[in-house]
Parts: structure tokens; C-alpha cells; sequence
């Protein structure tokens, strides 16, 4: 198989990532019957979003790079949120 052929799947497999979070964000708020965004939706936002940086680095284009690259820092950002959320009380 050729580097660009190997590239292209990567490519390809970045956007499936980066495609899978609206499709797990879509059911389980459609189960939940509210809008809701899992932390599956994270994971997968960084796994794409990684993805297709490697992918757009390999290819050389400074937009795709910097939007990716900003792209990550926030669902990275996110993801640390999330697991040092403190709990929160009621005190009115």
C-alpha cells in the first residue's frame, strides 16, 4: 500500500471519529428525550480531531492544522473539566 493510500485512510478514519460523535450525541438525547452530550462525544471529538490533524499536517494545509489544533486543546479542555468537576451544593 502507498503513503497516500495510507493517508487517506487515516483521513477517512478521523472523519468516521470525528462523524460518530454527532451520530452517539443524536441517540442517546433522543433516548434521554433532552439534549444531552456524553462523554462519548468528547472522547471521540479528540480522537478524530487528532486524527485529522496528523492527517492535515501530512498534507500540508495551515487551515485544517489550526482549526484541528484549536479543536483539541477545547475537547481535551473538556475532558479535564469533566472528570475535576467539583459537586455542587444548593445554597441559595
Amino acid at each position: 500500500m502507498s503513503e497516500e493510500v495510507t493517508w487517506l485512510i487515516i483521513g477517512f478514519l478521523g472523519q468516521f471519529f470525528f462523524s460518530m460523535r454527532f451520530i452517539i450525541q443524536w441517540i442517546i438525547s433522543e433516548k434521554e428525550k433532552k439534549s444531552v452530550i456524553p462523554m462519548a462525544f468528547w472522547y471521540f471529538s479528540l480522537l478524530g480531531g487528532t486524527t485529522l490533524l496528523a492527517y492535515a499536517t501530512y498534507r500540508g494545509d495551515p487551515v485544517f492544522i489550526l482549526g484541528q489544533s484549536l479543536g483539541i486543546f477545547i475537547y481535551a479542555r473538556n475532558i479535564y473539566l469533566i472528570y475535576h468537576e467539583k459537586p455542587r451544593t444548593n445554597s441559595v
